[in-house]
């Protein structure tokens, strides 16, 4: 027999550039540097959203937005991820609980981290205790350690609530 419960995980890289905004799970960081991409390039929305369509065995954002549609360019990926949950509804899915991990050194993502929480939960229809959000820095080492860029993971469990 099928469980009703899926699970999914969900990865997104962006490089860090000059002249860009830092947009990270919907908020507006004031940082020298910004996630350069097709839309606001938000690494951690962007990996939430995989991981639904990882779930709901619906492909992966750039297949529902692709970044050679000028439509999506500087879309504000909130909205994708709101649209990335309606397209799980309409597959008879709901999110049970997601938690997602940001790995940067800068900037900070402690004093931003509820607000990333409800802009998260609010995209998704779910309460903000559904949405985990943490940060881990690596040390300096990597890519992300010399503040080349910044990268996100996400996993979620999605229950099918009907057929």
């Amino acid at each position: 027999m099928a469980s009703n419960l899926r699970i999914g995980h969900g990865y997104d890289v962006h490089r860090l550039v000059e002249g860009r905004r830092c947009i990270i799970g919907g908020v507006d960081i004031p940082h020298e540097k910004g996630l350069l991409g097709h839309s606001d390039a938000d690494v951690l929305t962007h990996a939430l959203a995989d991981a639904i369509l990882g779930a709901v065995r619906g492909g992966d954002i750039g297949k529902l937005f692709p970044d050679t549609d000028p439509a999506y360019k500087d879309a504000d990926s909130l909205k994708l991820l709101a649209a990335v949950m309606d397209f799980a509804r309409e597959r008879g899915f709901e999110l049970v609980d997601a938690d997602c991990t940001i790995a940067c050194e800068q900037p900070k993502i402690g004093p931003h981290r509820e607000a990333m929480r409800a802009n998260l939960a609010a995209a998704l229809g779910v309460d903000a205790s559904c949405v985990g959000v943490k940060a881990t820095t690596t040390e300096r080492l990597g890519w992300e350690g010399e503040g080349r860029g910044m990268g996100a993971w996400a996993v979620c469990l999605m229950e099918r609530c009907r057929d």
